[in-house]
């Protein structure tokens, strides 16, 4: 019959690639996260090297560039939202992979603790048989006849 840590190994195992497949997703976010915030940092540095560029004399050159700074100024709300958005699903991620982690540390200490006990309780068994074939062999000795 199988031991107690050996019954409980399947679930260890299974937590323990949870907890690798929440480490990929948390760094799949992390990536993600870091390419939101260098395109807003990209849009941002874009709209103020626009915005410092010198403009012509026309009225209808000052009304498009008002209107694609407007434009960019859109953009850069988006991208903004994007990065919160991303920021919240890593949280989330981040929470995700704690817990699996948690789950599988928690599994392994009560195999370790399984082994343990069962370790103990053979060292045990193993012990007493060899003082049963001790105190055997000394009844035996004490029993044969003296020549």
């Amino acid at each position: 019959m199988p031991s107690r840590a050996d019954r409980l190994q399947p679930v260890v195992d299974l937590a323990a690639e949870k907890a690798e497949e929440a480490t990929r997703a948390l760094a799949l976010h992390q990536r993600a996260l870091a390419e939101s915030e260098h395109q807003l940092t990209e849009l941002r540095r874009y709209r103020n090297e626009y915005a410092e560029m010198p403009s012509g004399i026309g009225v209808q050159e000052l009304l498009n560039r008002q209107q694609f700074l407007q434009k960019i100024d859109l953009a850069i709300v988006q991208q903004l939202g994007e990065v919160q958005r991303r920021e919240r699903a890593l949280t989330e991620a981040r929470t995700g992979w704690a817990d699996a982690r948690g789950r599988a540390k928690a599994l392994d200490s009560v195999t370790a603790k399984y082994r343990e006990q069962e370790r103990k309780s053979q060292d045990r068994r193993e012990q007493e048989q060899a003082d049963e074939r001790s105190q055997y062999r000394r009844n035996r000795s004490s029993n044969d006849p003296i020549e």
